[in-house]
């Protein structure tokens, strides 16, 4: 029945990148391992255009890169600093896994998609998790980024695992995490911004 639906495969593909981009946002290579380690073992089907994310290289590179960004999140002052390059690297990783979903579709519109709805998404959960950590650090001096460092890498797992096998629920998840991250994020922003102005008034 569900073969009749009109355009089902490119929904199926934008559910499918829009669960991926969003695990991007919090995580910039697990979403990328985890989607390499699937395709390499052909348990999900990937584009023509980007088998170089079913390599063995891009396994193992992504690989490495995820155990060192996951471990590099425990460390002070590192943390703080890698937020200042992940929202464009998420941005980045967020289209090139959405735009990786799409067969058959020309080149402009699949990567006018991929950087508005794909790196839209990853940088605004991304920028929402950056403010987040920044008020943590001001307020508990840093003691409380442990446990914004292991919400963002359950996230992006989560993320990635349902974006692969029930993309509409991930869909769903996404929605919901922009509207409680941008809440979050400008509450965190705002909290930040009065710590400031009570410091410079004392």
């Amino acid at each position: 029945m569900l073969d009749n639906v009109p355009y089902l495969p490119y929904v199926l593909s934008a559910l499918i990148g829009i669960g991926l981009a969003a695990a991007s946002g919090f995580r910039v290579f697990l979403p990328i391992f985890a989607v390499s380690l699937a395709s390499y073992f052909q348990w999900i089907p990937m584009n023509d255009h980007f088998d170089w994310l079913a390599g063995l290289p891009t396994l193992i590179i992504t690989g490495i890169a995820t155990i060192v960004e996951i471990i590099s999140y425990y460390i002070p002052l590192i943390d703080n600093l890698l937020d200042t390059i992940s929202i464009p690297m998420a941005t980045i990783a967020g289209s090139v896994l959405f735009a990786s979903q799409f067969v058959d579709l020309g080149t402009f519109p699949q990567w006018a998609l991929a950087l508005i709805a794909g790196g839209g998404t990853a940088a605004t959960i991304s920028s929402g998790f950056a403010g987040i950590r920044a008020a943590s650090t001001a307020t508990t001096g840093g003691l409380g980024n442990s446990a914004v460092g292991t919400t963002e890498t359950a996230g992006a797992g989560i993320m990635a695992i349902l974006a692969m096998i029930a993309p509409i629920i991930a869909a769903v998840c996404t929605i919901i995490l922009i509207i409680l991250i941008i809440f979050l994020g400008r509450k965190a922003w705002q909290k930040l911004r009065k710590n400031k102005n009570i410091v410079n008034h004392t």
